[in-house]
């Protein structure tokens, strides 16, 4: 007896040392970003005319893992990766035909991978420039050399948020957002952060400032709420600049008053809500609701599967929307939809 005793306590040392070198490696080499952070971004060859129309998308391409046919671990679903290289070619084929039927002058994407397990290696930023012969800008908001959970692991992930487009960007910039999670989680999950991009307007002293953002999805609540204030006060700095303003991207928040899609499976993750007085004076959303531009992957998607609008934007007051959608894709390549705005400048 005492001899398979101590065996079990040397198995049980083995371990926990194992796990504390793995804690230890993770923290050495956890993803630190500036608050603040210069991007690079190619020189465009347009110009933004006041006088003409804008079209912007917004779209969560989920890696182009998440199709129609994949539940996630995190939404109560059991799978963790997509179950081949192939099939996540084909998702981001069927990605890029969306993205290039919208024929939009600026793409706001998140989930963007440039270099993961769970996608192959596949660089899908370059991927994307080269189909929609657009340029790029990616700020990093998921980045670990290994993500040791759940089972089979996640692995590697070099992940984050891109603006494409043609026009002539003055700079841009990676902003941190407060994190959600402490220590030792915190060292292989998500870093949040708004890509800021600024755009000179042709003839006047103005800019388009526009930030892709994507906020917190599976903290307690805090996180969502603590970065939508940094969003706002964001948004509120450019404005007393003069600026034209708009925020696009995936909220992980549902919006108050619209109840075309109500929660009916509060069991698995559920959004936070967000109203007008969560933003600054000036600003207010722009988001629809022709069909959702979110499903639960609790399950493969089906007709009656929970779906909730997450996505879309928000805009100052000196632009006007004239128009906006969300597309109905029925959930083929990604568990988001692609909102679709036009706008005009005041």
């Amino acid at each position: 007896m005492k001899k398979v005793l101590k065996i079990i306590g040397g198995v049980l040392a083995v371990c926990l040392v194992l796990l504390a070198c793995g804690v230890g490696y993770l923290t050495i080499r956890e993803y630190r970003p500036e608050p603040v952070e210069t991007l690079s971004a190619k020189e465009g060859h347009q110009e933004i005319n006041q006088n003409e129309p804008l079209h912007i998308v917004t779209y969560n391409i989920g890696y182009a893992g998440l199709d129609k046919d994949m539940d996630f671990f995190m939404d109560g679903g059991t799978k963790v990766n997509p179950e081949s290289k192939e099939k996540v070619e084909a998702n981001l084929e069927g990605i890029q035909n969306i993205l290039n039927e919208q024929d939009a002058d600026v793409y706001l994407l998140q989930e963007v991978d440039t270099d993961s397990s769970r996608t192959f290696h596949i660089n899908q930023q370059e991927y994307l420039e080269k189909q929609l012969d657009q340029n790029s800008v990616l700020a990093y908001n998921f980045k670990c050399d290994f993500v040791p959970y759940p089972f089979p692991p996640i692995g590697k992930v070099e992940s984050g948020i891109m603006t494409m487009t043609n026009f002539s960007i003055d700079s841009a910039s990676r902003i941190a957002l407060p994190e959600s999670f402490s220590w030792p989680i915190k060292t292989c999950n998500l870093k949040r952060c708004m890509l800021e991009t600024r755009i000179p307007i042709k003839g006047t002293d103005k800019e388009l400032v526009i930030i892709n953002f994507h906020l917190e999805a599976y903290d307690s609540g805090e996180g969502k709420i603590a970065q939508s204030k940094k969003l706002a006060q964001k948004l509120q700095e450019e404005y007393e600049k003069g600026n034209y303003v708009i925020a696009g991207g995936d909220f992980n928040q549902t919006f108050e008053g619209m109840d075309t899609y109500p929660i009916i499976d509060k069991e698995s993750w559920v959004p936070g809500v967000m109203s007008q007085e969560d933003l600054p004076e000036h600003f207010t959303f722009s988001n629809a609701d022709n069909v959702p531009t979110c499903r639960l992957l609790n399950e493969a998607y089906q007709e009656d599967s929970q779906v909730y609008v997450i996505d879309g934007f928000i805009v100052s007051d000196n632009i006007e929307v004239t128009s906006i959608q969300n597309i109905d894709t029925q959930f083929q390549y990604t568990d988001h939809q692609p909102v679709f705005m036009q706008i005009r400048f005041k």
